[in-house]
């Protein structure tokens, strides 16, 4: 069954938002979950970006915070528009629709390349670099067959599996999330697939900055893009430490179905994906089960919860901070130790909106960690 649907809702973002929004992500100590809230709070991105210096101080800072400026995101946004490439805000119909709704989703991404790949049901496909000949064809089975069924193959461009599903579905349409800025393809040996990429009907997508080159960090970001792309993602050969098992958790955490094809206990390539397994995974041996696996969740409208997005003439709005005493109250109960932010709202007895300010006060100050499911902990260096 074909599973292409027509262009997604959404609103598309001012050409002065965009600025805003741009400035705003590559400030200091504002990454995805810090930009929702900050939006969230105040509404709009220009109204937060001139916050920024108050709050972080409020929050302890010991240096003024910088903040990006016009004339460095009107950079940014040149050269995009020189390289091919255009910023698609999370609330815009061509952001991808399962992405927007992950846990930090990037409030931007980088886009290169044919944006109805990024409309289309995704399944994520990874595994060993150094694949063996028949885990490359099997890879590649299967993205050939799922594209044909309607699915955007989602891959890290990767040597290996991540090469042979791409060009499987360089007809049908194939995603490449990227570690580096899009003009920074790793491994350099598939700048001429990454071409091919763009040039037919794949896309590539980033959250980092133009000129950016990878690190050794920034992988996990990537594979959070696969993972949250996806609406499953299968690993074809990974060893016990690899990069595929963390896209994999990933998966799971997200609520992803997570696939896994056997392999030999002999091959070292095979130690992940059968402990994946062991560990619940759902089994493939043809390209079918991936497809009858995924159908049902294609059909269905899962992503459709609001974002965020700011209207186009959003003011923003502003509310009185904590005194000093409330916020003492709200430092003090935190710790080393993650705990939810309704914990935090219990505790302390203050209003959720008091709270959420004075941990935004902390992240600028960059006094607060955040961890996966929502969880914060205090930076006990900071």
């Amino acid at each position: 069954m074909d599973t292409r649907s027509a262009r997604p809702k959404g609103i598309a973002l001012t050409d002065r938002q965009r600025i805003a929004w741009l400035r705003l992500i590559r400030s200091d100590n504002v990454g995805p979950a810090t930009f929702r809230d900050l939006i969230n709070h105040f509404g709009s991105a220009e109204t937060a970006l001139a916050a920024l210096p108050e709050l972080s101080a409020r929050g302890g800072a010991t240096r003024s915070i910088r903040i990006a400026t016009e004339t460095e995101a009107h950079r940014e946004l040149e050269a995009a528009h020189r390289f091919g490439a255009r910023f698609v805000g999370i609330g815009e119909p061509d952001y991808p629709q399962a992405l927007k709704q992950i846990e930090g989703a990037p409030p931007l991404l980088a886009v290169k390349g044919n944006l109805s790949a990024a409309t289309q049901p995704a399944a994520g496909i990874v595994g060993s670099r150094n694949a063996s000949i028949s885990g490359a064809k099997f890879a590649a089975m299967i993205a050939g067959e799922c594209g044909r069924a309607g699915y955007a193959i989602v891959s890290g461009l990767a040597r290996g599996i991540d090469t042979a599903a791409h060009r499987a579905s360089l007809d049908t349409g194939t995603i490449a999330a990227m570690a580096g800025g899009l003009d920074q393809p790793y491994p350099p040996e598939n700048a001429g697939l990454l071409n091919d990429i763009w040039n037919t009907n794949g896309l590539a997508v980033s959250e980092m900055p133009f000129g950016w080159e990878p690190r050794a960090r920034d992988f996990p970001r990537r594979n959070r893009l696969i993972a949250g792309i996806s609406l499953g993602v299968v690993v074809v050969e990974a060893a016990m430490r690899s990069g595929s098992l963390i896209t994999a958790r990933l998966a799971g955490e997200f609520g992803r179905l997570v696939f896994a094809v056997p392999g030999s206990p002999l091959d070292p390539r095979c130690h992940g994906t059968n402990g994946l397994l062991k560990d619940g995974a759902m089994i493939v041996t043809s390209p079918a089960d991936v497809i009858d696996a995924l159908a049902p969740l294609s059909q269905l409208d899962l992503f459709a919860v609001p974002v965020a997005e700011e209207p186009e003439h959003g003011g923003g709005f502003s509310l009185l901070p904590p005194d000093d005493t409330d916020r003492a109250r709200i430092t003090d109960a935190l710790g080393p130790t993650p705990v939810e932010i309704d914990d935090i709202i219990r505790h302390t007895g203050l209003t959720a909106s008091a709270v959420y300010l004075v941990l935004l006060e902390l992240d600028l100050a960059g006094r607060l960690h955040r961890h996966a499911g929502g969880l914060v902990s205090l930076a006990m260096d900071g």
